[in-house]
């Protein structure tokens, strides 16, 4: 009868969220998801895509459109590249770029006992024989040139066993054509086994077309290099760190002229997400975090000048600048977010920074529904700081009201908590669901400068869980949260904080939700696969008993220590892809709760990473997300 009733309430709970004209995640896998593709070789027109996803079928597909840059009526085409200028299309139009896996080492037992072309067998002498959700199978992503009748093709990487574009998430940016055509840039991480695993150093490669040579032009640049592109004078730029092993580095904008090279960035105090070169060359514009959002920049090219480069801001307001599609004179098209809505396709006046909305794909969607009030809060922090903190209200919020209240805790660790619009952890719709949502800017993020950002590194469990504590007690102060009624969510590293918070909360949280969540330091360095991100950020291996930084994560900062004092309902996700932060996280800790009698749910997706991709499992992930907050909280 108990069974019956619950199943009662939560349909009604389920109806009465579709009911009422607010985000539910039925409505938000609906969304068209717009990326723009660039400014058509007139520059009277934008091509765009938008991707939608049918979640009966399970599937998606991309449909592709053409606009006036003044705006107007939308109009679909069937090849984009007819429009816009094509990257991998050679200057004199002759050669195409491309890349594929090329099979080098044996990996399988069949590879090696071909009378055994049944086996299953996997075989390795070294590391990186898993990378994010695949297993190595002896492949490596070469570049091939080839020319457009599709003959005469050239793998211009023949027998090197590095990977262009490089793993796990490079793409065609990752190789270039040089203006003349002369030469073919590429970016790889030319290490194999433990050292890629434990090394952030990639370079960019220039092959010679005339002489086959192959020249490395970022020797002595330790970090991730990458994103070469050439001014329409000439002029290379790409994105640098400096050093090696730090993945959360600052990225440095680098040109190289004749005159040698130079960050342009080198005294500004903040990271590049991306950038393209202005027209005239004269300036680049690039996407940066700044004070809890995403703002477009520009900073002007010196040439010969030895005047120190000024980096300017360009646009200002609530809102997230996701991604620069192309210019056609002081007009710059770009795509936006703010956490109401998804990315939309806006011009910019960069005479002044003004922008107007170009695409109007899901205007209908957000039209018909309620939505939230988004407040930037200042908390201050126990070192007396100031920190940004987000807060999502319910739509129709009433003060008068009390309402549950949900921390969320962001992943990356590194990563900005910026106006973002996720289609997994989605402030509108859990706000919708009538929680107000905070989410603070804690010590780690970009957009506060190189110090708030590199703090976090072998501190996991120090200034930044006060920081998140620091939040979360200041809204529970507020008439309308109730207190009796707080929770912690997050994914990665905003998982590891749940299971950390979890042994030390002190009573704050009625309820937990942590998705692919670091749980044990030891059982995390011996099976994830960027080895260099373990040692960076938690200081190293656990057997150097030497090594200060790593003994304090390991016993001080592991949320494993701590288990022993959980005492609050937790549903734990994890991804059975996932080997960034493998399977027995989740199990362990999952285990854990129920073998101390704890209220627990494990969700777990057996084909997902460390995101949540197709459709169907999307949703399932909100309602699940949905129905363990309103069983627990």
């Amino acid at each position: 009868m108990k069974k019956t009733v619950a199943v009662i309430c939560l349909f009604f709970f389920v109806k009465s969220a579709f009911s009422q004209n607010v985000m539910t995640p039925e409505l938000l896998w609906s969304l068209g998801r717009v990326a723009g593709v660039g400014v058509s070789m007139d520059g009277k027109s934008v091509v765009y895509g938008v991707t939608k996803y049918d979640a009966a079928s399970n599937e998606s597909s991309t449909s592709y459109f053409s606009i006036p840059l003044e705006g107007g009526k939308a109009t679909k085409i069937d090849d984009p590249y007819k429009i816009v200028a094509d990257p991998s299309l050679s200057p004199n139009g002759e050669y195409k770029l491309s890349h594929k896996p090329v099979k080098i080492h044996s990996t399988y037992g069949k590879d090696y006992y071909p009378d055994m072309d049944k086996s299953e067998v996997q075989i390795y002498n070294d590391l990186m024989y898993r990378h994010w959700d695949t297993w190595s199978d002896g492949s490596f992503n070469h570049v091939f040139m080839t020319k457009v009748d599709g003959s005469g093709e050239i793998d211009i990487m023949k027998n090197k066993t590095f990977h262009s574009p490089t793993k796990p998430f490079g793409d065609e940016t990752d190789y270039t054509w040089s203006p003349k055509g002369k030469r073919i840039l590429y970016v790889t991480k030319a290490k194999a086994g433990a050292a890629y695993a434990t090394s952030t150093n990639t370079d960019i490669f220039s092959y010679d077309l005339n002489t086959l040579t192959t020249t490395n032009l970022t020797k002595g640049i330790m970090g991730y290099d990458n994103s070469p592109a050439y001014s329409r004078y000439g002029i290379l730029a790409w994105l640098s760190m400096s050093t090696d092993g730090y993945e959360a580095d600052k990225k440095g904008l680098i040109i190289m002229d004749r005159y040698g090279k130079k960050n342009l960035t080198e005294n500004w105090d903040g990271t590049v997400d991306e950038f393209k070169w202005s027209e005239d060359g004269k300036q680049i514009y690039f996407i940066a975090a700044s004070g809890g959002e995403k703002h477009l920049f520009a900073v002007n090219y010196p040439g010969k000048s030895k005047k120190e480069p000024i980096v300017k801001q360009v646009t200002k307001g609530p809102f997230d600048v996701t991604g620069i599609v192309g210019q056609n004179g002081k007009t710059l098209v770009v795509s936006r977010t703010d956490m109401n809505h998804a990315a939309e396709l806006f011009t910019v006046d960069l005479s002044d920074g003004s922008m107007s909305q170009l695409t109007h794909v899901n205007d209908s969607i957000y039209q018909s529904i309620d939505l939230s009030k988004i407040e930037k809060r200042m908390i201050t922090t126990t070192d007396n700081k100031q920190m940004v903190t987000w807060v999502i209200y319910p739509p129709n919020f009433d003060a008068t009201k009390k309402y549950p209240t949900l921390l969320y805790c962001q992943g990356g660790p590194q990563g900005a908590l910026s106006q973002f619009y996720s289609y997994r952890w989605n402030f509108q719709v859990m706000a919708a669901q009538g929680y107000i949502v905070v989410a603070p800017n804690r010590r780690g993020m970009p957009g506060h400068g190189v110090e708030w950002n590199a703090q976090i590194s072998k501190d996991y469990g120090g200034q930044n869980m006060q920081d998140y504590l620091s939040a979360i007690d200041a809204l529970a102060k507020e008439p309308f949260a109730d207190e009796t009624r707080l929770g912690a969510v997050g994914a990665s590293y905003g998982g590891y904080s749940v299971f950390y918070l979890a042994g030390m909360h002190n009573k704050r949280f009625k309820t937990f939700i942590s998705h692919d969540g670091i749980f044990n330091w030891r059982s995390m360095y011996g099976t994830t696969e960027e080895m260099f991100f373990v040692n960076w950020d938690i200081g190293g291996a656990y057997w150097d008993k030497e090594n200060v930084a790593a003994q304090k994560s390991y016993s001080q900062f592991n949320p494993i220590d701590y288990v022993q004092n959980w005492d609050t309902p937790i549903m734990i996700v994890q991804g059975g892809k996932d080997y960034r932060v493998p399977i027995g996280q989740g199990l362990e800790a999952y285990q854990a709760a129920q073998l101390q009698g704890i209220k627990s749910r494990l969700v777990f997706l057996p084909n997902e990473n460390h995101w949540v991709l197709s459709a169907q499992n999307g949703i399932v992930w909100q309602r699940e997300f949905f129905r363990w907050l309103e069983e627990t909280l």
